[in-house]
């Protein structure tokens, strides 16, 4: 028996385990990143294999044909491969020298402007924003001390800058979700995602040179020496992966070039190339069994009635596309504000919004850009977001969580702008005319 069953609410406990110990383990632990969040689902999945009514086996098959589903595989792939690379450019230097490139023309009057610049190319260059802030915070902690520049609005600004590459990216793990989730291909979904996000951003910059022609400060940012070929594998990752070239060959380019040009420097030997090859992989492993396992666990949900009863749910605030989108985005941030994590939160949640976009015919480039920008934005001001809590332990109580948002501008902007796409018609029928909604190929 393979047919789904009746919806019903008892159907999404399996689910709501797995939400409910991540949670609280979380709050426990005071660290929402202490307790594994593939054993959070794999809790999930035994009580499923416990209530659920079919056999064993059949419960198992279905479970394991979830975790092997193509576009989960398709997704954990490329994990593999965006850590390989993500590590290899690290070690040769990429992420020292973007840093140092960006810092030297940076005016003291304006160093949240250039700190804004710098997280937002570094961010969507290595498709982390924990990454961009792990490396940038120190320098501005710093810069701040130094100069006498506002430490709350230097954090802000790098927390909006960080959030930008990792809701834009091609290499994020949020976009690889969303794009799997909704079965449109990265470089779609990146100009539809970068249609709005550009104009938040550009807004931000005049916001922050507005900021800084206020400002009058005599400060020279200290540098350190840097070579513009090690950032090169970024600068060709973005342009590969935007021209239509098939993901796992740019990323397999951009490691292999990354890992010459960090032999040739000598940054490393070919034994240690290979091993920090696989130091990415290892990297991504609980990204990948959390998103095999949430691949699996969502099949035994599905089965068994979760799924639509969600879909029920939701429909009933449905009136339209404009709300069947905003049911999307409330969706995928509710999830991440249970469990702080934007890529399980986008994992969890795709077949319910992939689900919307059908019945409702939207844009599934649309609909993956909206539930990656809404994750992005709720992770990006949640108080036990890694992100945040990276930075206030940078501040070492010198602003508070409150200070540290406020001044997180471009998260705001981002907002408006996105909620406009979806509320303005001429703004919707422009997005469907130039990014016309498509069944997923093979990448």
């Amino acid at each position: 028996m393979n047919e789904q069953k009746k919806p019903n609410f008892t159907s999404l406990l399996p689910f709501l385990i797995f939400i409910i110990t991540f949670l609280g383990a979380g709050i426990y632990f005071n660290d929402f990143y202490a307790f594994p969040a593939p054993l959070a689902v794999l809790l999930g999945v035994i009580v499923a294999l416990i209530i659920y009514k079919d056999s064993v086996n059949e419960k198992m098959d279905t479970f394991i044909k979830g975790c092997g589903d193509s576009k989960i595989i398709t997704m954990c792939i490329i994990y593999l491969l965006a850590g390989g690379f993500a590590t290899v450019t690290a070690a040769m230097g990429g992420v020292d020298a973007i840093v140092n490139f960006g810092l030297e023309f940076i005016n003291s009057n304006f160093l949240a402007l250039g700190v804004f610049v710098i997280a937002a190319f570094l961010s969507t260059a290595s498709g982390t924003s924990v990454g961009c802030i792990v490396a940038l915070g120190p320098i501005v902690v710093g810069m701040a001390d130094k100069s006498g520049a506002s430490l709350a609005l230097l954090s802000g600004t790098l927390l909006g800058g960080a959030m930008f590459g990792d809701n834009l990216s091609m290499i994020s793990d949020t976009t690889i979700a969303a794009t799997q989730s909704l079965g449109c291909d990265m470089k779609d979904k990146f100009k539809v995602n970068l249609f709005i996000a550009l104009p938040a951003a550009v807004l931000t910059i005049v916001l922050l040179v507005w900021f800084g022609a206020q400002t009058n400060l005599d400060y020279v940012v200290q540098v350190d020496p840097y070579n513009l070929i090690k950032i090169i594998p970024y600068i060709l990752i973005i342009i590969l992966a935007v021209s239509g070239l098939n993901v796992y060959i740019t990323l397999m380019l951009g490691i292999l070039i990354s890992g010459g040009i960090g032999l040739f420097y000598e940054d490393f030997s070919s034994l240690v190339f290979f091993q920090k090859i696989y130091e990415g992989f290892t990297s991504m492993t609980e990204i990948f069994l959390l998103s095999m396992f949430a691949g699996g666990l969502a099949a035994l949900v599905t089965k068994a009635g979760g799924i639509q009863y969600i879909l029920n749910a939701v429909k009933k605030g449905i009136k339209g596309k404009k709300t069947a989108e905003l049911g999307i985005a409330a969706i995928v941030s509710t999830v991440d504000a249970a469990i702080a994590n934007n890529t399980v939160a986008i994992v969890v949640t795709g077949d319910v919004a992939k689900s919307i976009t059908e019945e409702y015919e939207l844009n599934n480039k649309k609909t993956a850009t909206v539930m990656d920008i809404f994750a992005c934005i709720m992770q990006g001001l949640l108080p036990y977001g890694a992100q945040v809590l990276f930075l206030l332990k940078y501040a070492d109580n010198k602003i508070s969580y409150l200070e540290l948002v406020a001044n997180a501008h471009y998260l705001y902007i981002l907002l408006g702008v996105t909620l406009l796409t979806i509320f303005i018609q001429p703004l919707q029928n422009l997005i469907n005319k130039h990014f016309k909604s498509t069944t997923y190929k093979d990448l």
